[in-house]
């Protein structure tokens, strides 16, 4: 199963491995305030229905802010305070909230935090945690991405019946691209199917991480009730009993736990003896300290194994995961997880300096700020890579640089901006100048919040998470900087005014659906209740229908939708009908059109107008089309032609003869000196773009086709070409081919295709894929996704490959085989298929039903697909219902 350790470490040794240890850097920003120290800004990360809200009630108990434990089902939690979160009993929007662990003796002498991990643990003393509970739905990702942009580590939370799930691997991955240092916490491990083994196996497997089982399960009398966990690390058993909250913690040396269970004592030595490997490989620290105490693994102090734990946790890129164990609705296991997260997690002081761009250049804030106490003449080359040539005197006068990561509207108190402070210290009343919309507004107050509660303070520190009210247009991403006696309505010194730190990227929405107020008088009221929601939450989109006029609004997913559609009712009261969601489809031609030349003849705004091109159009071969393809507007060389990649798979090819695009010189004697072969290539451009944006057969935007243009100077120029002109000269002949290549051969829609991964019990794994294949038309790639395409995974490819062979695991007693997912009457079974879009509208009902309330999923676009002429018939019936 494991390697010995005498024969690991002394590979090392003899052939003199460097183990890599390149640490997160422990000084990120000049600070001298000792808070930074004592912070932790954590989140909890999970799938769906892993007991994240549970654990953080949990949390806030033993951590002294609440007096009695919220419980989810009743809607009582503190984090979950929306309506909507406590009717669904799930998380919708991240909340904030700040408590104390270990909790404060207000009437213990007041003491100072240790300057080392040497002697004492982090946990001896009491650090102030700011902590985010994160949605799990995957159509609230992007509350989970603008959470992750500002915390310093994570607390990733599995159930221990489901193991790795979809959704936790995609926020794994997600956290990883900010090299946020995480610790899992393996949940329900009370629950009847639970299989720690069996988790900790997929966490390598899944996670591409080493799991370092800190804890393992203590079953009573070895396969009774969980009633606690023993410790690795310190070499005891933690028994909870005596209470139901949780509160009395019985433990019990390796000495006393063997008069009365051998087995588990023996087990907890394997796990330390696997912990100790384990950090050597990664811990050169570890390897010295082993050799230090005579090559026996029980002997070194928990103290250096928390050390050295830390060490490796705070690596880029982290490659061993701290592994606990617990049941939070039991209320066992949370107090020592608090312990992990103070003695594990890093304080702001010890993450990466955060990256910055200012003028030109692309730094970090650390850089900038130690700067601004050089007095030499900045540099004149603004590309250089160079940071030590970086120079900015001005930086001196910056006070505090913050990040606003999220905006929402409080019914009581506004608009509140929750920003997460960088450099500095920000004070009540400062004004704050917001580089990314270059305006400056007045910070009135500056609050703490405690989920839907708030606390009013003076100011914030670096490292600190706070909420500002009363910014009107502060949105989600942008930068906030506070210079030293900087007017409302001046601008800051320098380039600091171009300071920008690293932003939030929002991913594309998939589903949209039509809103229209009640009348003209209720438009108004509705358009400003819209442009506070899409303030709020940046992943929902506005457009408008050129030529219904219809307002609609897209979205991550039908329950995202629903919940704004909830909010836009009932929250701002606006008054609209909201359509029912609708499927971005597109469509393709199927047959060529010859060569047709078009002529614009005719007054633009009152001048006269003239161009003219030809155009052909040839469908595409292929049958799928990428999805949400970005433009690739980059020209290809050639000496007389122009190509562009346009989205949705379409290309515009250019011929241009006697323009040659290598000879400037040569455009004087063929174009007029308004004119100019880029520009005249810009308008062909946006006018082909714009025609593509309807199609001829139902108004969807246009896939898949190859426009060829030929712009001959002899016969398309004229004296009153201009480039508007040729721009509507270019939009009108595409579309006049478009529709002639519809009326010889009708389009074809093609219809979105998601590739889901949907997670059953085994006893429902016959019903959902029999559901997928027949009734939803879907095609299923695999069971168990041992070798299919995961959309949650896309940079697994770049992260290691852990064999689950060579990662310790205490034997699961529930379990009659030592394999991974045997011996599971009921275990969790993973499906893949491609299913339209279409058909996953409402599909977590359904998948409910068929599970008895078991079943979750996610999924991601793969691609866009030709729709059969039975299937394309049946979706335009529907659409012209009424």
């Amino acid at each position: 199963m494991w390697l010995g350790w005498t024969g690991c470490a002394r590979r090392v040794i003899r052939h003199n491995v460097k183990v890599p240890r390149r640490l997160l850097s422990t000084q990120a920003i000049p600070q001298k305030d000792p808070l930074s120290k004592t912070t932790r800004n954590i989140g909890i990360i999970a799938h769906i229905d892993a007991g994240k809200t549970t654990t953080t009630e949990r949390m806030l108990y033993y951590g002294g802010y609440t007096r009695r434990i919220g419980d989810v089902d009743e809607g009582s939690t503190v984090t979950d305070f929306l309506p909507a979160e406590r009717a669904r009993g799930i998380t919708i929007q991240s909340a904030a909230i700040t408590f104390d662990w270990p909790p404060k003796n207000p009437q213990a002498p007041p003491s100072h935090p240790p300057a080392s991990f040497e002697t004492i643990p982090f946990s001896s003393f009491s650090h102030n945690v700011n902590l985010i509970d994160t949605p799990g739905h995957a159509d609230f990702t992007f509350e989970v991405l603008r959470s992750l942009r500002v915390l310093d580590g994570a607390v990733c939370i599995l159930d221990g019946v489901a193991g790795v799930e979809a959704q936790t691997e995609k926020v794994w991955t997600q956290a990883g691209t900010y090299h946020i240092p995480r610790i899992i916490f393996v949940n329900k491990l009370d629950r009847v199917g639970a299989a720690f083994s069996r988790t900790v196996k997929e966490i390598g497997v899944r996670l591409h991480g080493w799991p370092a089982v800190c804890q393992i399960p203590w079953w009573k009398d070895g396969n009774g009730d969980f009633i606690g966990v023993g410790d690795a690390v310190h070499l005891r058993g933690l028994m909870w009993q005596g209470s139901s909250d949780g509160s009395q913690i019985q433990p019990y040396t390796l000495e006393q736990l063997a008069k009365t269970d051998k087995v588990f004592t023996d087990e907890i030595k394997k796990a330390r003896i696997a912990l100790v490997e384990l950090l050597s490989e990664h811990d050169d620290v570890m390897v010295e300290q082993f050799l230090e105490h005579d090559e026996d693994h029980l002997a070194i102090p928990g103290l250096q194994i928390m050390q050295s734990l830390r060490r490796v946790v705070l690596q880029a890129p982290q490659s061993v995961i701290p592994v606990f164990a617990g049941a939070s609705f039991r209320n066992i296991g949370v107090q020592p997880l608090l312990d992990s997260v103070v003695d594990l997690l890093p304080s702001p002081l010890e993450r990466p300096d955060p990256e910055i761009s200012v003028g030109a250049q692309s730094t970090t804030l650390a850089t900038l700020l130690s700067s601004g106490s050089k007095t030499y003449v900045p540099a004149k080359k603004k590309n250089t890579k160079d940071e030590s040539a970086v120079s900015f005197p001005e930086a001196r006068s910056l006070s505090a640089c913050a990040l606003a990561f999220k905006v929402v509207n409080d019914p009581k108190r506004g608009i509140l901006v929750y920003v997460r402070v960088y450099s500095g210290t920000l004070d009540k009343g400062a004004v704050l100048y917001n580089t990314n919309l270059h305006l400056a507004e007045r910070a009135p107050r500056i609050l703490k919040m405690y989920a839907n509660d708030a606390v009013e303070v003076d100011s914030l520190s670096s490292g600190q998470i706070g909420v500002i009210p009363g910014l009107k247009y502060a949105r989600t991403g942008d930068t906030l900087i506070w210079c030293k006696g900087l007017a409302m309505k001046a601008q800051p010194p320098g380039d600091l005014g171009s300071l920008q730190l690293k932003p939030i990227n929002v991913p594309p929405p998939v589903f949209f659906t039509s809103i229209e107020p009640h009348s003209l008088s209720e438009q108004k009221h509705v358009q400003e209740s819209l442009a506070i929601l899409l303030r709020e939450d940046p992943s929902l989109q506005l457009s408008v229908d050129e030529e219904s006029g219809q307002t609609h609004l897209a979205g991550m997913g039908d329950l995202h939708l629903e919940i704004a559609r909830d909010r836009l009712l009932n929250d701002f009261k606006a008054k609209a009908r909201i359509g029912k969601i609708e499927i971005g489809y597109r469509e393709t031609i199927t047959s060529s059109t010859s060569p047709d030349t078009y002529i614009l003849d005719r007054p633009i705004a009152s001048k006269p107008a003239k161009a003219g091109v030809t155009v052909a159009l040839t469908p595409g071969d292929d049958l799928i089309v990428p999805a949400f393809g970005s433009e690739q507007s980059q020209p290809e060389d050639g000496p007389y032609e122009t190509t562009y990649y346009l989205p949705d798979n379409c290309t515009l090819h250019i011929s241009h003869p006697n323009l040659s695009r290598h000879d400037s010189s040569g455009h004087k004697n063929h174009l007029p000196l308004h004119l100019s072969l880029p520009g005249i290539l810009s308008s062909i451009h946006s006018g082909a773009s714009a025609a593509l944006a309807r199609g001829p057969f139902n108004g969807y935007p246009v896939s898949n086709t190859r426009i060829d243009i030929t712009f001959d100077v002899a016969s398309h120029l004229f004296n009153e070409t201009t480039p508007t002109a040729m721009s509507m000269a270019t939009r009108t002949a595409v579309q006049n081919s478009l529709r002639a290549a519809n009326d010889v051969s009708p389009a074809i829609l093609m219809e979105p295709v998601m590739l889901a991964t949907i997670f059953v019990n085994e006893g429902s794994l016959g019903a959902v894929v029999q559901d997928l294949s027949s009734a939803r038309g879907g095609q299923v790639l695999s069971l168990d996704a041992s070798d299919a395409p995961i959309p949650t995974t896309s940079l697994s490819s770049d992260l290691p490959t852990i064999d689950p062979s060579q990662v310790y695991a205490p034997p699961d007693p529930f379990s009659s085989g030592g394999d991974v997912g045997s011996g599971l009457g009921d275990s969790q079974r993973q499906i893949v298929a491609r299913v339209p879009l279409k058909e996953m509208v409402g599909y977590l009902n359904q998948l409910r039903a068929l599970t008895g309330g078991r079943g979750t999923f996610v999924m991601s676009v793969d691609g866009f697909e030709k729709m059969a002429a039975q299937r394309q018939k049946d979706v335009m019936d529907k659409m012209r219902e009424f």
